[in-house]
């Protein structure tokens, strides 16, 4: 793609979620959620590469399933998806008291007990359901403040608007890239604070190798070193909508840190074991894992990039 074509792309892309989060949430619930129900099942029946790539995931998460359980897996996963950009593009205008009723999130005292005792905590979370709306939810109805980091997004007007919409849900935002995010996410923790980051996916190629649902795939070492390095609560989270209105989740158990062996021994035993958490709420509610994107060391090439 030329120069030009990519400029021009990047500000439809912009222009689309601009157009996103300043008509959707305008719109009745009932209409909002009917369009993009519609949308997402124009997109299932093109077959695109991200419906073909989220199927090829599931595949991997249901082994069992055939074709026609795959394809109904998958139509149930572009709704789910389409359901998160719905309701992110209405969370602006919704009350503390509306975020409040739209979630139930189990074993909250995990969290609360760690905080009340000082240590920090991080908190890892898959691409399940609406992250963002738990987010907003630790902000207006627990009031406690964190800090995350989000993937640098081209254009750069795009990563602003993300970043101007997190922040307005009461983020602290910092960009992924750079270097800076490690030490500054290390400073909160040890302050006491709470650091929420998305962690089935590697973004850097350099992170932890894991079994994940039996094949091999790559999962960020960060929350494990964190946890390590400022003594920080590390405490998986997964979420799951059950057809109803109110998004469910529940609050893991903290992972514990090996009494014994290297950081690096450490780190792989921590990062495995978040992603077996991960693994169990996948398995429970596959069409809202939001993973449309290749994750499994046999899906990339020999460089660990996309093929």
């Amino acid at each position: 793609m030329s120069a030009g074509a990519s400029d021009l792309k990047g500000r439809l892309t912009d222009g689309l979620y601009g157009l996103g989060w300043g008509a959707v949430k305008k719109l009745p619930e009932p209409a909002a959620a009917r369009l993009f129900r519609t949308v997402a099942d124009q997109v299932w029946k093109r077959r695109g590469k991200s419906v073909l790539r989220l199927e090829s995931n599931l595949a991997r998460v249901v082994p069992d399933a055939g074709p026609a359980r795959l394809a109904e897996l998958s139509r149930a996963g572009m709704r789910s998806y389409m359901r998160y950009w719905m309701e992110s593009f209405r969370l602006p205008a919704w009350s503390p008291e509306r975020i409040k009723d739209r979630i139930d999130i189990a074993d909250v005292h995990h969290l609360s007990e760690g905080l009340d005792a000082g240590k920090g905590v991080i908190v890892a979370l898959p691409h399940l359901a609406n992250w963002d709306l738990a987010g907003a939810w630790v902000t207006t109805d627990l009031k406690v403040p964190f800090t995350t980091v989000a993937e640098r997004l081209e254009p750069a007007t795009l990563y602003d608007r993300f970043v101007a919409y997190r922040e307005g849900l009461g983020m602290e935002v910092l960009p992924h890239s750079g270097g800076a995010a490690f030490g500054t996410l290390a400073r909160r923790l040890r302050a006491g604070g709470l650091v929420c980051l998305v962690a089935d996916r590697d973004l850097s190629a350099s992170g932890v190798e894991v079994s994940f649902f039996g094949a091999g795939a790559r999962m960020p070492a960060g929350p494990a070193l964190l946890a390590q390095q400022t003594g920080a609560l590390l405490m998986p989270v997964t979420l799951w909508y059950d057809g109803t209105p109110v998004m469910k989740g529940r609050i893991h158990p903290a992972v514990e840190v090996p009494a014994e062996g290297t950081r690096a021994e450490k780190t792989v035993a921590m990062t495995q074991a978040m992603a077996d958490a991960f693994a169990g709420g996948i398995a429970e509610h596959p069409e809202d894992w939001h993973m449309l994107q290749r994750l499994w060391l046999d899906d990339l090439d020999p460089r660990g990039e996309p093929t």
